[in-house]
Protein backbone atom coordinates (compact mmCIF):
# COMPACT_ATOMS: atom_id res chain seq x y z
CA UNK A 1 0.00 0.00 0.00
CA UNK A 2 1.87 3.44 -1.56
CA UNK A 3 0.80 6.03 1.60
CA UNK A 4 1.53 8.68 -0.72
CA UNK A 5 -1.56 8.01 -2.77
CA UNK A 6 -3.65 7.97 0.62
CA UNK A 7 -5.63 10.61 1.54
CA UNK A 8 -7.92 11.16 4.87
CA UNK A 9 -11.27 13.29 4.80
CA UNK A 10 -12.27 14.35 8.32
CA UNK A 11 -15.84 14.99 8.67
CA UNK A 12 -16.55 16.88 12.31
CA UNK A 13 -20.37 16.79 12.37
CA UNK A 14 -22.48 17.27 15.19
CA UNK A 15 -23.88 14.00 16.06
CA UNK A 16 -20.63 12.27 14.27
CA UNK A 17 -17.26 12.19 13.50
CA UNK A 18 -16.16 10.23 10.63
CA UNK A 19 -12.36 9.68 9.48
CA UNK A 20 -12.47 8.15 6.46
CA UNK A 21 -9.27 6.90 4.47
CA UNK A 22 -9.28 5.90 0.87
CA UNK A 23 -7.27 5.55 -2.75
CA UNK A 24 -7.79 5.67 -6.23
CA UNK A 25 -8.31 2.45 -7.52
CA UNK A 26 -6.98 1.78 -11.69
CA UNK A 27 -10.93 2.94 -12.53
CA UNK A 28 -10.24 6.30 -10.99
CA UNK A 29 -12.96 5.36 -8.25
CA UNK A 30 -12.35 5.74 -4.27
CA UNK A 31 -11.40 2.48 -2.62
CA UNK A 32 -12.22 3.01 0.76
CA UNK A 33 -9.48 1.16 3.27
CA UNK A 34 -10.53 2.35 6.64
CA UNK A 35 -13.20 4.18 8.27
CA UNK A 36 -13.17 4.90 11.58
CA UNK A 37 -16.55 6.80 13.89
CA UNK A 38 -17.03 8.45 16.98
CA UNK A 39 -19.80 10.06 18.75
CA UNK A 40 -19.12 14.37 18.51
CA UNK A 41 -20.15 15.25 22.02
CA UNK A 42 -18.01 18.83 21.56
CA UNK A 43 -20.05 20.29 18.56
CA UNK A 44 -22.99 22.34 18.42
CA UNK A 45 -24.58 23.44 15.03
CA UNK A 46 -21.57 22.86 13.84
CA UNK A 47 -19.13 25.17 15.65
CA UNK A 48 -16.69 23.51 18.36
CA UNK A 49 -18.24 24.15 21.85
CA UNK A 50 -15.84 21.90 23.80
CA UNK A 51 -12.25 21.74 22.16
CA UNK A 52 -11.40 18.75 24.89
CA UNK A 53 -14.51 16.57 24.27
CA UNK A 54 -13.52 17.17 20.18
CA UNK A 55 -10.52 16.42 20.50
CA UNK A 56 -11.22 12.55 22.14
CA UNK A 57 -14.26 12.57 19.56
CA UNK A 58 -11.47 12.98 16.70
CA UNK A 59 -8.96 10.72 18.35
CA UNK A 60 -11.52 7.92 19.01
CA UNK A 61 -12.22 8.40 14.57
CA UNK A 62 -9.09 7.67 13.83
CA UNK A 63 -7.91 5.23 15.65
CA UNK A 64 -10.86 3.50 14.74
CA UNK A 65 -9.94 4.16 11.26
CA UNK A 66 -5.90 3.59 11.57
CA UNK A 67 -6.75 -0.26 13.33
CA UNK A 68 -9.54 -0.98 10.73
CA UNK A 69 -6.60 0.16 7.61
CA UNK A 70 -3.35 -0.39 9.46
CA UNK A 71 -2.64 2.96 8.02
CA UNK A 72 -1.12 5.41 10.07
CA UNK A 73 -2.59 9.20 9.70
CA UNK A 74 -0.91 11.80 9.71
CA UNK A 75 -2.62 14.64 7.89
CA UNK A 76 -6.42 15.43 6.76
CA UNK A 77 -8.91 16.78 4.63
CA UNK A 78 -11.39 18.82 6.83
CA UNK A 79 -14.67 20.35 6.63
CA UNK A 80 -15.86 23.63 8.01
CA UNK A 81 -19.74 24.75 8.24
CA UNK A 82 -22.05 25.88 11.32
CA UNK A 83 -24.34 29.13 11.84
CA UNK A 84 -21.21 31.06 11.28
CA UNK A 85 -20.96 30.65 7.60
CA UNK A 86 -22.81 33.34 5.27
CA UNK A 87 -22.19 33.90 1.71
CA UNK A 88 -21.78 37.36 -0.37
CA UNK A 89 -21.69 38.33 -4.32
CA UNK A 90 -19.27 40.44 -5.65
CA UNK A 91 -17.91 42.15 -8.62
CA UNK A 92 -14.15 43.42 -8.75
CA UNK A 93 -11.88 44.52 -11.55
CA UNK A 94 -8.57 45.12 -12.33
CA UNK A 95 -6.47 47.56 -15.24
CA UNK A 96 -3.74 45.63 -16.92
CA UNK A 97 -0.50 46.93 -17.14
CA UNK A 98 -0.07 45.42 -20.67
CA UNK A 99 -3.04 44.71 -23.00
CA UNK A 100 -0.92 43.33 -25.31
CA UNK A 101 -0.13 40.29 -23.67
CA UNK A 102 -2.71 37.48 -22.85
CA UNK A 103 -4.28 37.43 -19.89
CA UNK A 104 -2.47 34.56 -17.39
CA UNK A 105 -3.08 32.46 -14.38
CA UNK A 106 -1.45 35.54 -12.37
CA UNK A 107 -3.79 38.26 -13.30
CA UNK A 108 -6.41 35.88 -12.41
CA UNK A 109 -4.98 35.65 -8.81
CA UNK A 110 -4.04 39.11 -8.23
CA UNK A 111 -8.02 39.73 -8.71
CA UNK A 112 -9.07 37.08 -6.22
CA UNK A 113 -6.37 38.62 -3.80
CA UNK A 114 -8.71 42.46 -4.31
CA UNK A 115 -11.67 40.35 -3.04
CA UNK A 116 -9.83 39.24 -0.36
CA UNK A 117 -8.99 43.06 0.98
CA UNK A 118 -12.38 43.87 1.32
CA UNK A 119 -13.45 44.58 4.58
CA UNK A 120 -15.12 42.49 6.54
CA UNK A 121 -17.74 42.54 9.67
CA UNK A 122 -15.10 42.21 13.11
CA UNK A 123 -14.03 38.47 13.55
CA UNK A 124 -15.10 37.38 10.07
CA UNK A 125 -12.62 36.27 7.45
CA UNK A 126 -12.94 35.55 3.49
CA UNK A 127 -12.62 31.68 3.61
CA UNK A 128 -13.40 30.96 0.09
CA UNK A 129 -13.42 33.07 -2.87
CA UNK A 130 -15.36 31.28 -6.20
CA UNK A 131 -14.81 33.20 -9.46
CA UNK A 132 -18.50 32.88 -11.89
CA UNK A 133 -18.26 34.80 -14.94
CA UNK A 134 -15.73 36.66 -16.23
CA UNK A 135 -15.60 39.96 -18.10
CA UNK A 136 -12.75 40.77 -20.38
CA UNK A 137 -13.36 44.73 -21.72
CA UNK A 138 -17.16 44.99 -22.92
CA UNK A 139 -17.02 41.28 -23.95
CA UNK A 140 -18.99 39.48 -20.85
CA UNK A 141 -20.21 35.77 -19.58
CA UNK A 142 -16.54 34.38 -20.10
CA UNK A 143 -15.94 31.36 -18.61
CA UNK A 144 -12.04 31.27 -18.91
CA UNK A 145 -10.42 34.40 -19.92
CA UNK A 146 -6.68 32.45 -19.92
CA UNK A 147 -5.05 33.18 -23.20
CA UNK A 148 -7.33 35.94 -23.94
CA UNK A 149 -6.28 39.67 -25.02
CA UNK A 150 -7.75 42.59 -22.83
CA UNK A 151 -7.07 45.80 -20.78
CA UNK A 152 -9.49 45.48 -18.02
CA UNK A 153 -10.31 41.98 -16.80
CA UNK A 154 -13.94 42.17 -14.33
CA UNK A 155 -15.39 39.30 -12.34
CA UNK A 156 -18.22 38.42 -10.57
CA UNK A 157 -17.96 36.51 -7.01
CA UNK A 158 -19.31 34.15 -4.82
CA UNK A 159 -17.42 34.57 -1.60
CA UNK A 160 -17.87 32.62 1.81
CA UNK A 161 -17.27 34.17 5.06
CA UNK A 162 -16.72 32.48 8.15
CA UNK A 163 -15.74 33.52 12.11
CA UNK A 164 -11.89 33.52 12.60
CA UNK A 165 -12.18 32.01 15.61
CA UNK A 166 -14.41 28.95 14.39
CA UNK A 167 -12.29 27.80 12.22
CA UNK A 168 -9.37 28.48 14.87
CA UNK A 169 -11.10 26.39 17.27
CA UNK A 170 -11.17 23.42 14.27
CA UNK A 171 -7.73 24.09 13.50
CA UNK A 172 -6.49 23.72 17.17
CA UNK A 173 -9.14 20.33 17.83
CA UNK A 174 -7.42 18.59 14.84
CA UNK A 175 -3.37 19.95 15.58
CA UNK A 176 -3.98 18.80 19.06
CA UNK A 177 -5.19 15.43 18.16
CA UNK A 178 -2.03 14.59 16.90
CA UNK A 179 -2.56 15.29 13.13
CA UNK A 180 -1.86 17.89 10.52
CA UNK A 181 -4.56 20.02 8.84
CA UNK A 182 -3.65 19.15 5.11
CA UNK A 183 -7.06 21.44 3.71
CA UNK A 184 -10.06 22.88 4.87
CA UNK A 185 -13.48 22.69 2.84
CA UNK A 186 -16.35 24.30 2.82
CA UNK A 187 -19.21 21.34 3.61
CA UNK A 188 -21.59 22.02 0.93
CA UNK A 189 -18.96 22.32 -1.57
CA UNK A 190 -17.60 18.54 -0.49
CA UNK A 191 -21.39 17.02 -0.67
CA UNK A 192 -22.07 18.29 -3.81
CA UNK A 193 -18.91 16.63 -5.35
CA UNK A 194 -20.09 13.71 -4.03
CA UNK A 195 -23.81 13.52 -4.84
CA UNK A 196 -23.93 16.11 -7.50
CA UNK A 197 -23.26 15.21 -11.41
CA UNK A 198 -21.95 17.39 -14.02
CA UNK A 199 -25.04 17.39 -15.97
CA UNK A 200 -27.16 18.11 -12.98
CA UNK A 201 -24.55 21.13 -12.09
CA UNK A 202 -25.04 22.38 -15.21
CA UNK A 203 -28.62 22.05 -16.05
CA UNK A 204 -29.29 23.81 -12.01
CA UNK A 205 -29.21 21.83 -8.90
CA UNK A 206 -29.89 23.23 -5.26
CA UNK A 207 -28.19 20.70 -2.87
CA UNK A 208 -29.61 19.83 0.66
CA UNK A 209 -27.42 18.86 3.10
CA UNK A 210 -29.29 17.88 5.93
CA UNK A 211 -26.53 17.24 9.12
CA UNK A 212 -27.57 16.84 12.92
CA UNK A 213 -26.77 20.50 13.54
CA UNK A 214 -27.18 22.20 10.37
CA UNK A 215 -28.15 22.36 7.28
CA UNK A 216 -26.37 23.17 4.32
CA UNK A 217 -27.54 24.30 1.26
CA UNK A 218 -25.47 25.08 -2.23
CA UNK A 219 -26.67 26.13 -5.31
CA UNK A 220 -25.01 25.35 -8.96
CA UNK A 221 -26.03 26.91 -12.41
CA UNK A 222 -24.21 26.06 -15.24
CA UNK A 223 -21.63 24.10 -13.70
CA UNK A 224 -20.55 27.22 -11.35
CA UNK A 225 -21.70 27.41 -7.79
CA UNK A 226 -24.42 30.37 -7.22
CA UNK A 227 -24.68 30.54 -3.95
CA UNK A 228 -24.03 28.62 -0.04
CA UNK A 229 -25.85 29.06 3.11
CA UNK A 230 -25.98 27.00 6.56
CA UNK A 231 -29.21 26.94 7.81
CA UNK A 232 -28.83 26.40 12.01
CA UNK A 233 -31.03 23.53 12.26
CA UNK A 234 -30.89 19.70 11.02
CA UNK A 235 -31.75 16.38 12.31
CA UNK A 236 -31.40 17.32 16.20
CA UNK A 237 -34.16 20.14 16.70
CA UNK A 238 -36.54 17.26 15.43
CA UNK A 239 -34.89 14.66 18.53
CA UNK A 240 -35.77 17.74 20.59
CA UNK A 241 -38.87 18.11 19.65
CA UNK A 242 -40.22 14.60 19.70
CA UNK A 243 -38.52 14.17 23.36
CA UNK A 244 -40.51 17.01 24.58
CA UNK A 245 -43.83 16.30 23.00
CA UNK A 246 -43.80 12.87 23.97
CA UNK A 247 -41.85 12.86 27.75
CA UNK A 248 -39.29 10.82 26.77
CA UNK A 249 -35.29 10.82 27.10
CA UNK A 250 -33.43 11.61 24.17
CA UNK A 251 -31.96 8.29 22.80
CA UNK A 252 -35.58 7.02 23.08
CA UNK A 253 -36.83 9.90 20.69
CA UNK A 254 -33.86 9.36 18.31
CA UNK A 255 -34.14 5.30 18.29
CA UNK A 256 -38.87 5.96 17.38
CA UNK A 257 -37.35 8.78 14.89
CA UNK A 258 -35.15 6.55 12.77
CA UNK A 259 -37.19 3.71 13.09
CA UNK A 260 -40.86 4.93 13.57
CA UNK A 261 -40.64 8.32 11.96
CA UNK A 262 -42.12 9.98 9.16
CA UNK A 263 -42.54 13.44 7.20
CA UNK A 264 -46.16 12.57 6.15
CA UNK A 265 -48.49 12.55 8.92
CA UNK A 266 -51.27 11.19 6.76
CA UNK A 267 -50.22 7.89 6.48
CA UNK A 268 -50.62 6.81 9.88
CA UNK A 269 -53.75 5.77 11.77
CA UNK A 270 -54.30 6.67 14.88
CA UNK A 271 -54.29 2.91 15.76
CA UNK A 272 -50.66 2.24 15.24
CA UNK A 273 -49.25 2.40 18.82
CA UNK A 274 -45.50 2.00 19.82
CA UNK A 275 -44.80 1.39 23.46
CA UNK A 276 -41.76 3.01 25.02
CA UNK A 277 -40.05 1.21 28.70
CA UNK A 278 -40.64 3.46 31.10
CA UNK A 279 -37.83 4.64 33.66
CA UNK A 280 -36.33 2.75 36.17
CA UNK A 281 -39.47 1.00 37.00
CA UNK A 282 -42.10 3.19 35.64
CA UNK A 283 -44.97 2.52 33.42
CA UNK A 284 -43.93 2.58 29.70
CA UNK A 285 -45.44 4.86 27.65
CA UNK A 286 -47.09 4.20 24.52
CA UNK A 287 -47.14 6.62 21.96
CA UNK A 288 -49.42 6.91 18.27
CA UNK A 289 -47.39 7.07 15.35
CA UNK A 290 -49.74 9.57 13.98
CA UNK A 291 -48.68 11.61 16.92
CA UNK A 292 -45.14 11.32 16.36
CA UNK A 293 -45.26 11.86 12.35
CA UNK A 294 -47.10 15.24 13.23
CA UNK A 295 -44.48 16.33 15.79
CA UNK A 296 -41.64 15.15 13.16
CA UNK A 297 -43.82 16.84 10.13
CA UNK A 298 -43.98 20.41 11.68
CA UNK A 299 -40.56 20.86 12.24
CA UNK A 300 -38.93 19.09 9.23
CA UNK A 301 -41.99 21.71 7.37
CA UNK A 302 -39.76 24.46 9.20
CA UNK A 303 -36.37 23.47 8.29
CA UNK A 304 -37.79 22.96 4.50
CA UNK A 305 -39.14 26.76 4.26
CA UNK A 306 -35.75 27.91 5.94
CA UNK A 307 -33.91 26.39 2.63
CA UNK A 308 -36.63 27.03 0.65
CA UNK A 309 -36.34 30.76 1.28
CA UNK A 310 -32.79 30.75 0.43
CA UNK A 311 -33.43 29.16 -3.01
CA UNK A 312 -36.19 31.61 -3.58
CA UNK A 313 -33.74 34.54 -2.96
CA UNK A 314 -31.37 33.30 -5.21
CA UNK A 315 -34.23 33.74 -7.99
CA UNK A 316 -35.10 30.21 -9.14
CA UNK A 317 -37.84 31.31 -11.10
CA UNK A 318 -36.44 33.47 -13.30
CA UNK A 319 -34.90 32.33 -16.60
CA UNK A 320 -31.15 32.69 -15.37
CA UNK A 321 -31.86 31.12 -12.31
CA UNK A 322 -33.86 28.17 -13.17
CA UNK A 323 -32.70 24.69 -11.59
CA UNK A 324 -33.90 22.52 -14.00
CA UNK A 325 -32.42 19.36 -12.25
CA UNK A 326 -34.05 20.45 -9.22
CA UNK A 327 -33.36 19.33 -5.42
CA UNK A 328 -30.84 17.05 -4.20
CA UNK A 329 -30.85 15.71 -0.71
CA UNK A 330 -28.31 14.30 1.25
CA UNK A 331 -26.96 13.68 5.01
CA UNK A 332 -28.57 11.74 7.46
CA UNK A 333 -31.52 13.83 7.82
CA UNK A 334 -32.32 13.15 4.43
CA UNK A 335 -33.24 9.55 5.20
CA UNK A 336 -36.26 10.52 7.24
CA UNK A 337 -39.67 8.37 5.68
CA UNK A 338 -41.48 10.28 2.87
CA UNK A 339 -39.09 13.48 3.56
CA UNK A 340 -38.80 13.81 -0.49
CA UNK A 341 -42.42 13.85 -1.03
CA UNK A 342 -42.73 16.29 1.48
CA UNK A 343 -39.88 18.58 -0.15
CA UNK A 344 -41.43 18.44 -3.41
CA UNK A 345 -45.10 19.19 -2.19
CA UNK A 346 -43.58 22.47 -0.72
CA UNK A 347 -41.24 23.75 -3.23
CA UNK A 348 -43.01 21.99 -6.39
CA UNK A 349 -39.55 20.88 -7.51
CA UNK A 350 -38.45 17.71 -8.27
CA UNK A 351 -36.68 15.97 -5.64
CA UNK A 352 -34.16 12.71 -5.43
CA UNK A 353 -31.75 11.31 -2.16
CA UNK A 354 -28.04 12.04 -3.65
CA UNK A 355 -25.81 8.86 -2.41
CA UNK A 356 -22.29 8.90 -3.29
CA UNK A 357 -21.97 5.50 -4.18
CA UNK A 358 -20.95 7.00 -7.72
CA UNK A 359 -17.17 7.74 -6.92
CA UNK A 360 -17.07 4.88 -4.49
CA UNK A 361 -15.53 1.50 -5.79
CA UNK A 362 -18.13 -1.34 -6.95
CA UNK A 363 -17.09 -3.78 -4.10
CA UNK A 364 -17.25 -0.95 -1.54
CA UNK A 365 -19.23 -1.90 1.22
CA UNK A 366 -22.96 -0.75 1.37
CA UNK A 367 -23.23 1.42 4.18
CA UNK A 368 -20.63 3.69 2.86
CA UNK A 369 -23.03 4.48 -0.18
CA UNK A 370 -25.68 6.01 2.63
CA UNK A 371 -26.44 9.69 2.20
CA UNK A 372 -24.91 10.17 6.20
CA UNK A 373 -21.56 9.95 4.51
CA UNK A 374 -21.61 12.23 1.42
CA UNK A 375 -19.49 15.07 3.31
CA UNK A 376 -16.84 12.41 4.24
CA UNK A 377 -16.34 10.66 0.85
CA UNK A 378 -16.19 14.36 -0.87
CA UNK A 379 -13.72 15.72 1.67
CA UNK A 380 -11.76 11.55 0.48
CA UNK A 381 -12.31 13.05 -2.74
CA UNK A 382 -10.76 16.64 -2.00
CA UNK A 383 -7.75 14.84 -0.75
CA UNK A 384 -7.20 12.33 -3.02
CA UNK A 385 -7.07 15.42 -6.17
CA UNK A 386 -4.95 17.81 -3.61
CA UNK A 387 -2.97 14.63 -3.51
CA UNK A 388 -1.77 14.72 -7.29
CA UNK A 389 -1.24 18.37 -6.99
CA UNK A 390 0.87 18.58 -4.12
CA UNK A 391 3.25 15.77 -5.86
CA UNK A 392 3.68 18.60 -8.79
CA UNK A 393 4.49 20.86 -5.46
CA UNK A 394 7.50 18.01 -3.66
CA UNK A 395 9.57 17.74 -7.01
CA UNK A 396 9.35 21.66 -7.08
CA UNK A 397 10.59 21.70 -2.83
CA UNK A 398 13.24 18.96 -3.58
CA UNK A 399 14.56 20.62 -6.88
CA UNK A 400 14.62 24.46 -5.11
CA UNK A 401 16.35 22.60 -1.26
CA UNK A 402 18.77 20.77 -3.42
CA UNK A 403 22.49 21.96 -1.89
CA UNK A 404 24.39 21.21 -5.78
CA UNK A 405 22.55 22.09 -8.13
CA UNK A 406 23.94 21.59 -11.74
CA UNK A 407 23.40 24.22 -14.71
CA UNK A 408 20.78 21.42 -16.10
CA UNK A 409 18.68 21.22 -12.80
CA UNK A 410 18.69 24.91 -12.67
CA UNK A 411 17.19 24.85 -16.20
CA UNK A 412 14.48 22.26 -15.23
CA UNK A 413 13.92 23.82 -11.97
CA UNK A 414 12.66 27.20 -13.53
CA UNK A 415 9.62 25.27 -15.19
CA UNK A 416 7.94 24.00 -12.33
CA UNK A 417 8.12 27.63 -10.52
CA UNK A 418 5.71 29.21 -13.25
CA UNK A 419 3.27 26.47 -12.80
CA UNK A 420 3.14 26.52 -9.00
CA UNK A 421 0.01 28.36 -8.23
CA UNK A 422 -1.60 28.51 -4.91
CA UNK A 423 -5.41 29.18 -4.54
CA UNK A 424 -6.51 31.82 -1.95
CA UNK A 425 -7.89 28.73 0.43
CA UNK A 426 -4.50 27.33 0.33
CA UNK A 427 -3.29 30.37 1.52
CA UNK A 428 -6.03 30.53 4.10
CA UNK A 429 -5.24 27.09 5.07
CA UNK A 430 -1.48 28.18 5.72
CA UNK A 431 -1.95 31.36 7.54
CA UNK A 432 -4.21 29.26 9.91
CA UNK A 433 -1.17 26.72 10.10
CA UNK A 434 0.93 29.64 11.37
CA UNK A 435 -0.92 30.51 13.76
CA UNK A 436 -1.49 27.55 15.43
CA UNK A 437 2.25 26.86 15.03
CA UNK A 438 2.36 30.36 17.04
CA UNK A 439 0.22 30.09 19.82
CA UNK A 440 1.84 26.74 21.26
Amino acid sequence: MENNKIAVGLDIGTTKIVAMIGRKNEYDKIEVVGIGKAKSLGVKRGVVSNITQTIQSIQQAVDEAESVSGVKIEDVVVGIAGQHIRSLHHSDYITRNNADEVIDEADIENLVNQVHKLVMLPGEEIIHVLPQEFKVDSQADIKEPIGMYGGRLEANFHVVVGQVSSIRNIGRCVKSAGLDLSDITLEPLASAAAVLSVEEKEAGVALIDIGGGTTDLAIFKDGIIRHTAVIPFGGNVITDDIKEGCSIIEKQAELLKIKFGSAWPGENKETEIVSIPGLRGREPKEITLKNLSKIIHARVQEIIEHVYLEVKNYGHETAKGKLIAGIVLTGGGSQLKHLRQLVEYITGMDARIGFPNEHLAGDSEDALSSPSYATAVGLLMEGLNRDGREEEDLIEEVTEEGADISENDAAIDEKPKSKKKKSFFDKFTESLKDFLDNAE
